[in-house]
């Protein structure tokens, strides 16, 4: 019979109502006959799901034959679908009916035709994949078989029959090409959680197999699967193998020599994982459980070693699923948390060596948060928006805070930053780099950012201005096209503060430049301001207008490399524009300049800003000096007394205004005279010798000159009384009189200082202006002291702090120069003059302290080049040249002993102090430029070699200059020992320590020094001990772990002290003889306690993250890990670390401590030394599931504890209380002194809860030491003492006693008031003392 007439035969027989004839003929055809015949149809195609029912049809599992057939058709079938031949309708068509009819198999051939597709796979026989559709049905039927089934030789129920086909199925070895079907095949098996786990494993491992455009579709497959569980799993796997690959890529790109052999390119990567995390939020969307799962993987990096849960693939996915609202708020906390700890943990690792060595360093959560900044640029839009809103968040939480009356000045310093600013910080880079990248967020950064400005104008904004001008600078052209809201924003100039104003504009300059529209938008907003009722919109007017002379040059404007402002490489363009728009400068200069000379006759704070901003803008647009010099000439002239024989030159009381009662300045001369001077100083040496002998040119200069000359001749020549300011004069603030005086004092002590530098800067060393110089200093002194005096005698010091003073810091260093440093024989004889008035030297360094206390204060100092960060740092280098050279040559013993000290420091000592002073501001302002001030301050001997001379080196030298001073001083005898002078030492001393090397010889030599000058020297002074043993920890802390040296001055504080047993004879230990009777309480008994805490921080700090790791290790790795973590190197650390602390306590709890503050803080650290201990306890409870005992140097501790720590708690205790209660019982009622002491001390005793907090965690720590001794089936419990009764009985005989001496107390009280005043109380005075 021919196959065609089988085929027909077949079906026709199927239409067949029973199933006989079909089965009967069925069973003539051969297994090679029926392949053929599916084969056939199969190809074919029209007929083939018919042809396949009717070979069902006719195979009923009810019999072994049709069983069989069966069988064969499906092994058949799945051939022909596996081999490609056939129509994608048909292939379908043939895999849904084998769905259907599969579970009518008997079990044993259900199992056997799984084997065969376990086989196929192993074998690798697959083509496309497709009958893997068939493999979770014929799994799901093996199941629901309720008799055993024959599996190998054994006989299994379907459940362990399927789990084992899933063991094998995932054992085999996968071909990469049907991995995604595999795992998918999974998706519709119903799995236990352990062989969801199988799969999960196997799914992952493939992970690496795998090209890198195939891990999305896997990804999301593998999502779908851990809906059925294994959901943290899946997680870490995937977070687990981006962060390999991201390790192995950074690799790469960072190893230049390996740069052709780059496996991946960097946009393919991040594609894929942002397509990657795409889905993953998708999945979190409908499986909130996953979310929560990831939440949970990355708070437990927190705890432990993060650097596998946290990176920057997981940071980018935090933030992608920001964007579902239910998780926004927890992923934002979490992200600020991590950000903010590891800031903290970094700073506790750069302060100790101790920890150093156990904690390997790692990469910073800031880090890879920029890594995720950078890499959203390959089109992770899902990331973005979460990327802005966690920059705002930092710069919100974590922002300059408000002070009351303070200034918040960020520093530039790194180090110096806490980890809080450190945060702040990273968020202002976030979104610059943000800002930088993606544009289509910049419209909503800039607009958040000019809200915060606007909104916030009460707090302070530093940061949001600062971010506003990076981004300016960094993009100019940009912003250009989000101008409207930057227009907008200047509505607003005349309702915010001054300073955000100067800070807006400041901001604002670049884009003034490009944008025309926006310089108009700007004028029309501070024109009418300049009208406004507000004052300070007023002011605002005046520096906005000064801001755009500044950078609006006129044609002919000399070069701007004096400028004081930096200007960024992206604005160069701008400045190179036609010759029209210099021209059109010059129009638009002068205009506003008409504009500002409205505002002299405004109030003196606008006058004085005008004043201040002239000299800039003439630095900056020298072509507005006719201009400027004019507008000042003229303003001079209504003060200026014409006849030069009329005393004094100056109209003082046009000045002062008069309103009813209220007194106050009107025109600041002083200021005004100050910008005179200084513009003129600088059209002298920069435009005068490039003018051509033009006359009109120089006649306001002619006249500005004579006008200086003769105000300072009259000046010399007026006496106090000519100012109706002498002795006699009322100077309370209470009186109009006396407020008109000040402010007149002030003016006149001002126009001094302005005439001093005038004429120092003009006398070119010449005897008779120095001579000037003098008796204007003369003058300035008188007035100076009488204020002081009159100050001193009132309630107010306000008088001698009306003003900064109005010498330049460039004149001041000059000054100091010439006084101290110039040798020029032809300058000998004037300088002289100066020299011979130590008063006129010690004022010049003084202004110099002034200077620098002002530059820490505010950032910057008055004057010209005050706002110029390099002309300060050249000013400060100068200026400590000169202290230096005068410290070191003539020590303050020396001046002292030549009779030279008057009344005040001495210069020497002034020297040391402006020293200090200049190097905090310095690590402050410029800590990157250290290097540099250090090379400044030596005197270069071979020029060739020093280059070589690093920051170490060069600290160590100034070091050991300072070191000597120090050992001069400590060889004077106490009496004549200056405290001052040491305390500034160490203080100085500290600071130049912090830029050693810890590593170096030198860092070495300095912590031996310390400690030598700490071991050898005595001093009763408290502050100089203080500062001294507070270099010697910060030393000893960057070498090793200052616990051994702490118990060492616990011993000598305990032999200074004496026991708080009184029958015990004390040895005195002399470890260090710097603790004496005098220092060793409350000074060096709270400095050790403040060092034990936080030796106790760091060692909780351990304990957390040794938490953490244990339990990432069980984990992952199950009871494997439990034969490592025995002997751990930073179990055995802490355990050291901990019994040395112990001792330490021991010897204080002994010491005879005087009450208050450091029996308060004792308490307190011991309460922390037990939860630490319990911490401890509890961390091995956890570690030790099984009973195998717990490490014999544990045992030790606990031991120590019992003996030599708990004890003596409860014996220091009572000591306290009994001494409570003696200082209560021995003044009797008439010492008030001694009961007000008493009554204070039971208070604090009382309030603070310290003892009661002590007991309570003893009491815990043993408790948990049970626990601890049950679990390890050691007695931990043998070597402590049951804690004591601590209930509240009423003991009888003791209530009565002292109800007794109560009534004797009231019955004297009443006696005395009859009897009156007798000796006693004087007697018992005595007794007290």
């Amino acid at each position: 019979m021919t196959r065609a007439a089988m085929d027909r035969d077949i079906l026709s027989l199927s239409t067949e109502k029973t199933a006989d004839r079909l089965q009967e003929f069925l069973q003539t055809l051969n297994e090679d006959e029926l392949a053929a015949l599916l084969q056939h149809q199969a190809v074919k195609g029209d007929t083939a799901g018919a042809f396949l029912r009717a070979i069902f049809k006719g195979s009923p599992c009810s019999e072994k034959a049709g069983a069989r057939r069966r069988l064969k058709t499906y092994t058949c079938c799945i051939q022909l679908v596996e081999s490609g031949d056939l129509q994608r309708e048909v292939a379908s068509e043939i895999i849904g009916l084998l769905m259907l009819e599969a579970h009518n198999f008997p079990g044993p051939l259900l199992v056997e035709l799984a084997h065969e597709f376990v086989g196929a796979i192993k074998e690798g026989n697959l083509m496309n994949g497709k009958s893997l559709e068939l493999l979770p049905i014929v799994l799901t039927a093996i199941v629901t078989k309720k008799e055993n089934l024959v599996y190998g030789k054994d006989e299994l129920s379907g459940e362990e029959c399927k789990k084992h086909l899933i063991k094998t199925l995932c054992s085999v070895r996968w071909d990469r090409h049907y991995v995604v079907q595999f795992t998918s095949m999974f998706k519709d098996i119903p799995l236990t959680a352990e062989e969801a786990e199988f799969v999960v494993e196997k799914v992952l491992k493939m992970f690496s197999k795998l090209n890198l455009q195939e891990v999305p579709p896997l990804v999301y497959q593998l999502l779908v699967l851990a809906s059925k569980g294994n959901r943290k799993r899946v997680l870490e796997g995937i977070i687990a193998f981006f962060n390999k690959l991201d390790k192995q890529h950074n690799e790469e790109q960072s190893g230049k020599e390996l740069l052709d052999l780059v496996t991946m390119q960097s946009g393919e990567l991040r594609h894929v994982e942002g397509t990657v995390i795409l889905h993953i939020v998708f999945a979190i969307k409908l499986d909130c459980e996953l979310g929560r799962e990831l939440l949970k993987h990355v708070k437990a990096g927190l705890q432990g070693d993060f650097s596998n849960n946290i990176c920057p693939f997981s940071i980018a996915l935090l933030l992608s699923i920001t964007r579902i609202q239910r998780f926004q708020e927890q992923v934002f906390d979490l992200l600020k948390t991590s950000v903010v700890k590891s800031f903290k943990d970094l700073q506790l690792l750069q302060g100790s060596k101790f920890l150093q060595n156990l904690v390997p360093h790692r990469s910073c959560v800031s880090t890879m948060i920029l890594d995720v900044v950078r890499n959203s640029v390959h089109s992770w839009d899902h990331v973005t928006q979460g990327v802005v809103e966690l920059g705002f968040i930092l710069m919100d939480s974590y922002g300059p805070k408000k002070i009351p009356d303070g200034n918040n000045i960020e520093t530039s310093s790194g180090l110096s930053r806490t980890p809080q600013q450190h945060a702040c910080k990273l968020g202002a880079n976030i979104l610059l780099e943000t800002f930088k990248i993606h544009e289509m967020i910049r419209q909503e950064i800039l607009e958040q950012i000019l809200n915060r400005v606007v909104s916030r104008a009460s707090s302070p904004i530093s940061h949001y201005l600062d971010l506003f001008s990076n981004i300016t600078m960094c993009s100019p052209l940009v912003l250009q096209s989000c101008s409207s809201k930057v227009t907008e924003t200047f509505d607003y100039l005349s309702f915010l503060p001054l300073q955000t104003v100067q800070g807006l504009l400041k901001a604002v300059q670049p884009l003034l430049k490009v944008s025309m529209s926006m310089r108009d938008s700007l004028i029309l907003v501070l024109r009418k301001a300049m009208f406004a009722s507000r004052l300070d919109a007023r002011k605002a007017a005046v520096a906005g207008f000064l801001l755009l002379l500044k950078n609006f040059k006129v044609l002919g404007s000399l070069s701007s490399s004096q400028c004081s402002q930096h200007i960024g490489v992206s604005q160069v363009h701008v400045d190179v524009h036609s010759h029209y728009n210099s021209v059109a400068n010059e129009t638009f200069c002068l205009e506003i300049m008409d504009s500002l000379r409205r505002c002299l006759g405004q109030q003196a704070d606008v006058r004085l800003m005008l004043y201040e901003g002239f000299y800039d803008v003439l630095r900056r647009n020298s072509q507005l000096a006719n201009s400027i010099m004019d507008t000042l000439l003229s303003q001079l002239k209504q003060y200026y007394e014409p006849q030069p024989d009329v005393l004094p030159p100056l109209k003082l009381e046009a000045c002062i205004s008069t309103k009813g009662d209220q007194i106050s300045l009107q025109e600041p001369l002083d200021h005004l005279l100050c910008c005179i001077q200084h513009c003129l100083a600088w059209y002298k040496t920069r435009v005068l010798p490039l003018q051509q002998e033009e006359e009109e040119e120089e006649g306001f200069y002619q006249d500005l000159d004579d006008m200086m000359e003769s105000i300072t001749s009259r000046m010399i020549k007026s006496e106090l009384e000519d100012f109706e300011l002498d002795k006699s004069a009322d100077f309370s603030q209470s009186t109009g009189i006396g407020i008109k005086n000040n402010i007149c004092a002030s003016l006149v002590m001002g126009v001094c200082e302005v005439l001093i530098e005038y004429n120092f800067s003009i006398g070119n060393f010449s005897k008779n202006k120095f001579e000037e110089v003098l008796s204007l200093f003369l003058c300035y002194k008188k007035l100076s002291d009488i204020l002081n005096e009159k100050a001193g005698k009132g309630k107010t010091k306000t008088a001698n702090k009306t003003h900064d003073s109005f010498l330049s810091m460039n004149f001041v260093s000059d000054l100091l120069t010439a006084l101290f440093r110039d040798n020029t024989q032809s300058h000998e004889e004037s300088l002289s003059v100066l020299r011979s008035n130590n008063d006129f030297m010690r004022y010049a360094v003084s202004m110099a302290l002034q200077k620098i206390q002002q530059l820490k204060k505010t950032g910057h100092v008055s004057g010209p080049g005050g706002q110029n960060p390099e002309k300060i740092f050249q000013n400060l280098c100068n200026i400590t040249r000169v202290l230096l050279w005068r410290y070191t040559s003539i020590p303050t013993s020396v001046e002292e002993e030549s009779g030279k000290k008057e009344k005040g420091k001495s210069i020497s000592l002034l020297c040391l102090e402006g020293l200090q002073k200049i190097f905090g501001a310095v690590q402050q302002f410029y800590e990157p430029r250290i290097p540099q001030f250090l090379q400044a301050l030596d005197v270069p001997d071979n020029e060739g070699e020093e280059v070589e001379v690093t920051v170490t080196q060069r600290a160590a030298f100034q070091i050991r200059q300072f070191q000597r001073s120090l050992l001069n001083l400590l060889s004077s005898q106490e009496e004549d020992f200056n405290s001052k002078e040491a305390v500034l030492l160490v203080s100085f001393l500290s600071s130049l320590s912090k830029l050693l090397e810890p590593s170096s010889p030198e860092f070495v030599q300095m912590l031996s020094w310390t400690s030598k000058i700490c071991k050898e020297n005595s001093r009763e002074d408290a502050s100089f001990c203080k500062g001294l043993m507070n270099l010697l920890f910060s030393l000893h802390v960057l070498c090793k772990s200052p616990v051994v040296l702490l118990r060492d001055l616990s011993q000598d504080i305990h032999g200074h002290l004496g026991d708080i047993d009184e029958d015990v004879e004390m040895e005195e230990t002399n470890h260090f003889a710097m603790v004496n009777l005098r220092t060793a309480a409350p000074t060096v008994c709270l400095l050790v306690l403040s060092q034990a805490e936080k030796v106790l921080e760091e060692v909780d700090w351990l304990i957390t993250k040794r938490k953490g790791q244990v339990s990432q290790e069980t984990t992952s790795e199950g009871a494997s890990s439990q034969a490592t973590l025995a002997n751990h190197p930073i179990e055995k650390a802490i355990i050291m670390e901990l019994g040395t602390l112990l001792t330490f306590f021991h010897e204080l709890l002994q010491t005879a401590l005087p009450s208050g503050s450091c029996v308060d803080t004792l308490l307190k650290d011991l309460c922390k030394m037990y939860t630490i201990l319990t911490a401890l306890v509890r961390y091995y409870l956890q570690v030790y599931q099984s009973s195998r005992g717990i490490p014999k140097i544990m045992e030790k501790l606990v031991k120590l504890s019992g003996s030599h720590l708990t004890p003596l708690c409860y014996s220091f205790i009572s000591y306290i209380q009994n001494k409570t209660q003696s200082l209560k019982h021995t003044g009797g009622k008439k010492a008030k002194k001694t009961a007000a002491v008493a009554m204070a001390m039971a208070r604090v005793l009382r309030e603070t809860k310290a003892i009661p907090n002590l007991i309570f965690a003893i009491e815990q720590y043993e408790k948990f030491l049970i626990h601890l001794s049950k679990r390890s089936k050691v007695n931990l419990m043998q070597h402590m003492k049951l804690s004591t009764s601590r209930d509240f009985k009423i003991k009888g005989n003791i209530l009565d006693m002292v109800l007794q001496e109560e009534e004797e107390e009231n019955e004297e009280d009443a006696a005395s008031e009859h009897e009156g005043q007798n000796e006693e109380p004087a007697k018992k005075k005595k007794k007290k003392k």
